[in-house]
């Protein structure tokens, strides 16, 4: 496995090495993506991870629920305000740009979702969120065991854009190196006077797999993601990325997956959802309502650019750590919470409601003042994998889960 990483962790030689794997990152937003062998079929498997505590009872409303205005009196989200209501929930006003996805049945959500140990520390939440396997002995990220499972490997067999970048999800033996973007995807240094790709290649080029391993692999991705770098990139069908660092990830995102060079996950990192104060209004500068809207234009940008075609081989989901209390405090916002609400847009997804089975917000209904959380996140995502990615067995990706019965995916 190749990797670079500028936060903490041991330093290791695919460390060293990854480190000339220069490229500016953008803080709060990174993009880490897998590419499968030729031989994969499945839909190339967005993750957005959703960084700091996504509100999800503010994004995915239940408006039925009384008890959500009584918690919530001045940061609830009025039922006049919210869209595609149904009298049980409504989507936030600021997700209007995905509205048509709703309504053509290609965008959905699975409400009351969250992980199996619940913990309020948002880097124990990431790391067990990441690994995917409590419980047991399994160190490895869960969307490495997918490739494995799957046969995802070569020369981009992951990639890891930006700083910030979910780096548990591919620890493991599946190769990854990281960039920046596409277009500034260079080994540190390198010039016509000072070849260093030339040199690692005569450095390690007869040295053991162990040690040559991450160099060789790097110089692969390199010459690899080197045509799509000198082809340039225009989005297709009009579509208009945001100028945010989601919209960049996912506009990467888009363009390797167009180039059909393999791709079978993308994990892309968004963060500033940790909102103990000042989540606002559902009114435009507020915000809750302005982080809602810049997902909701990178995810639809998404979207366009790939074409109802490209989208048909896609399934996006979103996670979080964890979700907000259900109260909301003397700061006008939500302190840590535990159940959640999860997002999917796809081809394959089967959209236009919400999937959940609801606990329903009263005091006594709560888990410690939270929203139970009645689905393992990781059975959403195994529904995903079997139906969408020609994942057999879930034991190996995820361990002990069975997937979910919602049939918010339909079978390729």
């Amino acid at each position: 496995m190749f990797s670079f990483d500028c936060r903490e962790k041991p330093v290791r030689r695919r460390t060293v090495l990854g480190g000339a794997l220069a490229g500016a990152a953008a803080a709060g937003v990174s993009t880490q993506m897998a590419y499968a062998a030729p031989g994969y079929t499945g839909d190339t498997l967005v993750v957005l991870s959703l960084r700091g505590g996504f509100d999800g009872l503010s994004a995915i409303v239940p408006i039925g629920d009384a008890d959500y205005y009584k918690a919530r009196p001045t940061i609830g989200v009025p039922k006049s305000q919210v869209i595609a209501g149904d009298g049980t929930f409504g989507l936030h006003p600021a997700l209007a740009p995905l509205l048509p996805h709703w309504q053509n049945g290609k965008l959905a959500a699975v409400h009351a979702v969250g992980q199996p140990n619940p913990t309020r520390s948002h880097f124990a939440a990431m790391e067990a969120m990441e690994n995917a396997a409590p419980g047991t002995s399994v160190r490895t990220g869960w969307l490495d065991r997918m490739l494995g499972v799957t046969g995802a490997a070569g020369a981009l067999a992951g990639v890891s854009v930006g700083e910030a970048m979910p780096k548990r999800l591919f620890a493991g033996p599946s190769a990854d190196v990281s960039m920046a973007s596409i277009d500034q995807f260079t080994l540190a240094g390198e010039s016509a006077k000072r070849p260093r790709a030339a040199a690692l290649r005569a450095m390690y080029g007869d040295a053991p797999a162990p040690l040559s391993g991450p160099a060789l692999a790097a110089d692969r991705a390199l010459a690899a993601a080197a045509p799509l770098k000198a082809a340039g990139y225009t989005p297709a069908n009009g579509a208009t990325y945001p100028d945010t660092e989601l919209g960049a990830a996912l506009r990467d995102v888009a363009r390797l997956i167009k180039a059909k060079v393999g791709l079978a996950t993308a994990a892309v990192d968004c963060g500033d959802w940790d909102m103990h104060e000042g989540l606002g209004t559902g009114v435009k500068g507020q915000r809750m309502y302005d982080n809602l809207t810049e997902l909701a234009l990178a995810l639809a940008a998404f979207a366009a650019d790939l074409g109802p075609d490209g989208m048909a081989s896609v399934t996006l989901l979103t996670i979080s750590e964890f979700g907000r209390r259900v109260a909301e405090n003397g700061s006008r916002g939500v302190d840590h919470g535990h159940g959640n609400a999860m997002l999917l847009l796809g081809g394959g997804v089967r959209g236009g409601k919400v999937h959940t089975r609801w606990p329903g917000l009263a005091p006594g209904a709560l888990v410690a003042g939270d929203l139970a959380a009645t689905t393992d996140y990781r059975a959403v995502i195994g529904e995903v994998l079997q139906k969408r990615c020609g994942v057999g067995s879930l034991s190996q990706v995820f361990p002990g889960v069975a997937p979910s019965s919602f049939g918010v995916a339909a079978a390729r």
